[in-house]
Formats: structure tokens, C-alpha cells, sequence
């Protein structure tokens, strides 16, 4: 009985701490604007219109903006993370039809705390587990494409409709690259000694998690991720407050609008060197667009920033040779393109 009594103050305290937060987290952020418009025009008395005023008004607004729907979105997917694990989710993968396999390993992809740092391990990990290339492919595709850091910067930024394209087309990307490359039939790519790597570790049994346990991993979750990523979201939007504010309406929508047919190729070409993380991007993108470059563009833009940097093919050539990351470049480039000229027709 006295047990009983302590898990529940237990699951009771876990429970205390977002009750008490999430009526100041509502406050802050319904009333943003007008704290914004409060600094710019009455504490600083700035003159309204004026480059240098938009600019400041973009970056006080938009920064605590991002950075509440952050932590809010963050805390409830740490939360959920505590239900998956690197063991797990090789386990839900494993016997699984090339298709079904490429759709559930890329729907794990965003909801698994795993970036390209993580690239090689998750891959030996797989490849031990008897997962099929193109499925561990997709995976790594989906996991740094759509996680909860760029959901949450697409609402805050541009809205639902455009989240959802975005996490509905990274889907596809990262289903149908798997897809291809898995019916490519390319193992003879990956560098030879990931398959003479053993599994020497015996599998524990995971001690099922409390509930207060799972809400401090959200806390956790919150403070490592939001510490690591805080000044790539601050940089960003600094970016795109000055493009907002000095850069002329029609001289990005000339070079990258609608109407021009190199846009898109040109837009990932631009991507692909780039270093950055879905934190520092979308704010600039969010600016790209309101400066007249189309959804398409800027969408494939981002993708290939994001699903295509630099570090993680630096990162992959550690484990496949240089056949099958160019493959795999192309196959997932292609895929962005055709997304963008997409998205551009029909916007």
C-alpha cells in the first residue's frame, strides 16, 4: 500500500511542474507581438517603416517565438523518445519487406533522437541487425531531414500547411531513395569491413522507464538540444532579419521565383556545400520567401542544406565508398528537384 501511495506522489510530481508551466508558456507567447511592438516603438522609440526598424522588430518577435515552440515541442517528443532506443528501433526494422521496411524506418526517422554525428554507429548497428541497405538508408535520410526542431520552426515560421508539405515530401524523398538504392542492389559499395564487424554485446532487458523518469527526459531533451542549437536559431534569424529589412522586394524573386527554370538545380547546388541544421536555415528560407523566391525552391533549398551537408558525407565515406555516396547524392538530389518544380507548378 505504502508503495502505491509513492508511485502515484511520484507520477503526481511529474505531472506538477508542465501543469504550472504551460499557462505562463500560452501567456508569453499569444502576446508576443505586442511586447515586440511595445520594445521597437516605445522603449526604443524607433521610427515605424524604417529598414532598420523592421529589422529589429523581425528579430525580437521571431526570436523568443522559435524558441517557445521549441521547448514546448521538445519536451513532449523527449517525452515520447523514452519509448524507443537504438536496440528498439533495429528490432521494429528487422524481418521487414524492402517497401514496408523503407516506410516504417523513415517514419522512425523523425521521432529518434538521431543526427549525422550518430551516422556510423546507427549504421554497423543496422547492418549487424541484418537490415537491408536501402531501409537503413531511409532512415538516415528521414532522421536530420524531419525531426522535431524543423517542425516546429516551419509552423512558427510559415504555418501548418507548409510543415506538413515539408514533412509529407521528406517522407517521400527518404522512402523512395531507400527504396531505389535498395533495388540498385549496391552492398557492394559499403566499405568491406562494416560486414566483418561482430555484435560482441548481449542484449539487456531495458528497464521500463517511470512516468517521472520520461518527464524529466523531456526536461533533458530540452535543455541539450535548445543549449546545442540556440545560437545557430539566433544567427539565423539574425540573417534573415537584415534580408527582411534591406534586401529589395523583387531582386530574390528575379534570380529564384517561379519563373525561373534554373531556380530549383540552382538553389541545391548552393545546398549541398552549405553546413547548417534545420535551427539555422529556416529562418533565412522563411525570409528567401517573403523576398519573392518560391516554395519549391526555397523547399529544395532547405532540403538539400539539411539532408545533404557536407559533414555527413564526410561522415558516410567512413562506412560506404565513393560510388555509393554519389548514388545516394543523386538519387535523393533528383528527388528534391522534382519536389521543387512539384511544389512551384502547383503554388
Amino acid at each position: 500500500m505504502r508503495e502505491k501511495v509513492i508511485a502515484i506522489n511520484k507520477s503526481m510530481n511529474g505531472w506538477l511542474i508542465p501543469i504550472i508551466l504551460l499557462p505562463l508558456w500560452v501567456y508569453f507567447y499569444l502576446n508576443l507581438q505586442a511586447l515586440s511592438d511595445f520594445i521597437v516603438d516605445d522603449v526604443v522609440g524607433m521610427t515605424k517603416g524604417q529598414h532598420l526598424t523592421e529589422t529589429l522588430r523581425f528579430f525580437i518577435y521571431e526570436v523568443p517565438k522559435v524558441l517557445l515552440l521549441l521547448v514546448l515541442i521538445i519536451f513532449g517528443v523527449g517525452i515520447i523518445r523514452t519509448y524507443f532506443s537504438p536496440d528498439k528501433t533495429r528490432q521494429m526494422l528487422e524481418g521487414k519487406s524492402l517497401f514496408t521496411g523503407n516506410v516504417l524506418a523513415s517514419l522512425l526517422g523523425i521521432v529518434t533522437p538521431f543526427c549525422s554525428c550518430s551516422a556510423i554507429p546507427l549504421f554497423l548497428g543496422f547492418v549487424e541487425a541484418g537490415i537491408p541497405l536501402g531501409v537503413t538508408l531511409s532512415f538516415l535520410i528521414a532522421a536530420p531531414m524531419i525531426n522535431e526542431v524543423a517542425l516546429v520552426l516551419l509552423v512558427g515560421l510559415f504555418g501548418w500547411k507548409v510543415a506538413l508539405i515539408y514533412v509529407g515530401t521528406g517522407l517521400t524523398i527518404a522512402i523512395g531513395a531507400g527504396w531505389l538504392i535498395g533495388k540498385l542492389k549496391l552492398e557492394k559499395y559499403v566499405a568491406e569491413w562494416v560486414y566483418q564487424v561482430k555484435s560482441n554485446q548481449q542484449q539487456n532487458e531495458e528497464e521500463k522507464p517511470s512516468f517521472q523518469e520520461r518527464v524529466q527526459s523531456g526536461f533533458t531533451s530540452v535543455k541539450e538540444i535548445v543549449g546545442k542549437i540556440w545560437i545557430y536559431i539566433i544567427l539565423g534569424i539574425a540573417i534573415g532579419a537584415g534580408a527582411h529589412g534591406y534586401v529589395p522586394e523583387d531582386f530574390l524573386g528575379a534570380l529564384l521565383g517561379k519563373d525561373s527554370w534554373y531556380g530549383v538545380p540552382l538553389a541545391i547546388l548552393i545546398g549541398i556545400p552549405m553546413y547548417s541544421n534545420a535551427a539555422g536555415i529556416i529562418p533565412i528560407v522563411s525570409v528567401l520567401i517573403e523576398k519573392g523566391v518560391s516554395l519549391g525552391t526555397a523547399m529544395a533549398f532547405m532540403m538539400s542544406v539539411i539532408a545533404l551537408s557536407l559533414p555527413e558525407i564526410i561522415i558516410l565515406k567512413k562506412v560506404l565508398k565513393w560510388q555509393l555516396i554519389a548514388i545516394f547524392i543523386g538519387i535523393v538530389a533528383s528527388g528534391i528537384v522534382i519536389v521543387g518544380f512539384i511544389f512551384n507548378y502547383l503554388m
